[in-house]
């Protein structure tokens, strides 16, 4: 099996798409390492992960604290002799229109989705060359291959980890180094109700197109089938994974459409 005897890292496992991953990697024959802010939610997920799994461990970590990133990752390694997959699935989502979102919104979105992940990926990548090996898995989303209303400083943070990836991919090509993206829909998650609005304060609530969007179950399982696959880059959810295909053959059509979807 693809994923036995492997040390993977889950950053964002406290819940959601996180959680969900966790809790099916736990029944593989793995090592793995759940990261996010909230020690208490992650050990509520060690808990069950460990029903199947004995090789569960916690680190904490936040994302906006990018520059304890390498301090983190060497502590990790240096526990675990190794990273075969890291999983960078944390971050925070927006819901509000730009001309009511405060710049500090903006620089917020930008050093958790971006920089954080940057700055953690940039601490693990000397193990993987030093190793030869590994995959590195980015939790993005289909706003980062489209912009929608509500969605400006998120979309542009998920705009540059594909610009970033992709850059390192083509670096990596020799080293036996693995890069996927992964781009999900509307996931039935917590996703919105702690997204940011303009203020910089969480919406506390969910949107209906979240709350109706695919079962995260069935995200994770597919998620997981594209990084056995070792794909470069999927899309996963439900009709909304149309406008990556109308805007990239009928962009006429979808900046039509664009202005008009319900994102709320």
């Amino acid at each position: 099996m693809y994923f036995d005897n492997k040390v993977i890292w889950i950053t964002g496992a406290s819940s959601g798409i996180g959680e969900a991953l966790a809790y099916e990697l736990a029944k593989q024959k793995t090592t793995l390492i759940l990261s996010s802010r909230k020690k208490e939610a992650l050990e509520k997920v060690r808990e069950v992960c460990l029903r199947v799994n004995k090789e569960i461990y916690i680190e904490v970590l936040d994302l906006e604290k990018y520059d304890s990133m390498q301090g983190i990752a060497d502590k990790v390694i240096a526990q675990h002799g190794r990273i075969d997959i890291l999983i960078n699935n944390g971050g925070i989502s927006q819901r509000s229109l730009t001309k009511d979102t405060i710049l500090e919104v903006d620089k917020r979105l930008m050093d958790i989705n971006y920089l954080g992940t940057v700055a953690l990926t940039k601490a693990v990548l000397p193990t993987f060359l030093k190793q030869q090996s590994g995959q590195i898995v980015t939790v993005t989303s289909l706003t980062g291959r489209f912009g929608t209303p509500y969605r400006s400083a998120y979309a542009a943070s998920k705009h540059a980890l594909h610009g970033f990836f992709d850059s390192l991919r083509a670096e990596l090509v020799n080293d036996n180094i693995d890069i996927c993206m992964v781009c999900p829909g509307f996931i039935k998650t917590q996703v919105s109700i702690n997204a940011f609005v303009g203020d910089g304060s969480a919406l506390n609530s969910m949107d209906d197109r979240q709350d109706n969007g695919m079962d995260v179950t069935i995200f994770a399982g597919r998620m997981m089938r594209a990084m056995r696959k070792k794909k470069k880059e999927v899309y996963i959810g439900k009709k909304e994974v149309v406008m990556i295909y109308i805007k990239r053959w009928m962009p006429w059509l979808y900046y039509k459409m664009i202005a008009k979807v319900a994102v709320r």
